[in-house]
């Protein structure tokens, strides 16, 4: 019996999954990478659409706004970007990239 191929939903998992480990600095590998591997699954398609919107951004300015260094304009300001900084893991990630 061969598997299913792989759905569009998937393929589109895989690849922001891949984006969010290979950002380019290694706090925002962490910080999305994480988030990816435990949240992204439970994600709608309008949360997946404003995550796929913000791992657009620069990675200092993203992570700026993440940590709360800059405010994030009104338009990056969803819900999906409210569970990225808070998500459990965060501290933890930042305290061991800066301890």
């Amino acid at each position: 019996m061969a598997d299913n191929p792989p759905t569009e939903h998937d393929i589109r998992l895989r690849r922001l999954k891949f984006r969010s480990w290979h950002r380019g600095i290694k706090e925002m590998d962490l910080i999305l990478g994480h988030f990816a591997d435990e949240i992204m699954t439970t994600l709608d398609a309008v949360d997946l659409d404003d995550y796929e919107r913000l791992i657009e951004i620069e990675d200092v300015t993203l992570y700026n706004w993440i940590t709360g260094h800059e405010k994030a304009p009104a338009e990056f300001e969803t819900p999906v970007f409210a569970r990225i900084r808070s998500f459990q893991h965060l501290k933890a990630a930042l305290w061991q990239q800066n301890g």
